[in-house]
């Protein structure tokens, strides 16, 4: 029963993301880096030393020592998944707010969706799952096609090789042109993008307990 569970808030939390991902394009955009390709050697050089996200007065944040113990390609896969999971979080954070402050409100779906977003998805036409997950399927093949180092290229003994040249979570999105020009500034939205993904993580999960505990919204919570 847990197993299933648990299996039902990573199915939501994925699905959750592409839902809201038209109403959400120009906020992620101010997050995310865009246009791929090698902008320097700074950026492209991955190190405890110089990696961005490692802010005063923390630093890097590296209880357990993987950072530490880990080369440069693997230290930058660790970046492309923070940055994945950071832009998820971000996105469903939002979309716990959204779709619960307009349930029932909406000519979506008839205004028939409505409680807690966590359950919100099981109410849909399972059609509706359908491009959710072909969207999400194109979404990461475009991802690993500019950031991946083609299977036929790489060593087997080296699986999930990065390009030299990708600087991680740098996947060509800008649709506001946004993207600094300036190393200096990139580096700056690079901190900005990590600390608003870390936070969105993190409020995700508390989305998710809390709607688990009580079977209540977070909007309920936050109107009563």
């Amino acid at each position: 029963k847990l197993s299933n569970t648990l299996q039902q808030l990573y199915t939501n939390t994925n699905m959750m993301k592409l839902a809201v991902i038209s109403a959400l394009a120009g906020s992620a955009a101010a997050f995310a880096p865009a246009q791929t390709g090698a902008r320097s050697t700074s950026l492209n050089a991955f190190s405890v030393d110089t990696i961005p996200g490692a802010l005063a007065p923390v630093g890097l944040f590296d209880p357990l020592g993987f950072a530490e113990k880990a080369d440069e390609m693997t230290l930058k896969r660790y970046r492309e998944a923070e940055l994945t999971h950071g832009r998820v979080g971000m996105l469903a954070t939002v979309g716990f707010l959204v779709g619960e402050a307009v349930e029932s409100k909406t000519v979506l779906f008839n205004g028939e969706i409505s409680g807690p977003a966590i359950g919100q998805l099981a109410q849909v036409n399972p059609l509706l799952w359908v491009f959710l997950g072909a969207g999400i399927a194109k979404a990461e093949t475009i991802r690993a096609e500019i950031g991946w180092v083609e299977p036929e290229n790489v060593p087997f003994d080296k699986p999930g090789q990065l390009r030299d040249s990708y600087i991680p979570g740098d996947i060509g999105f800008d649709p506001l042109g946004l993207k600094p020009e300036s190393e200096e500034d990139f580096i700056a939205m690079q901190n900005k993008e990590l600390q608003n993904g870390r936070l969105g993580m993190l409020a995700a999960a508390g989305f998710l307990a809390q709607e688990l505990v009580d079977g209540k919204g977070i909007i309920e919570h936050f109107s009563s």
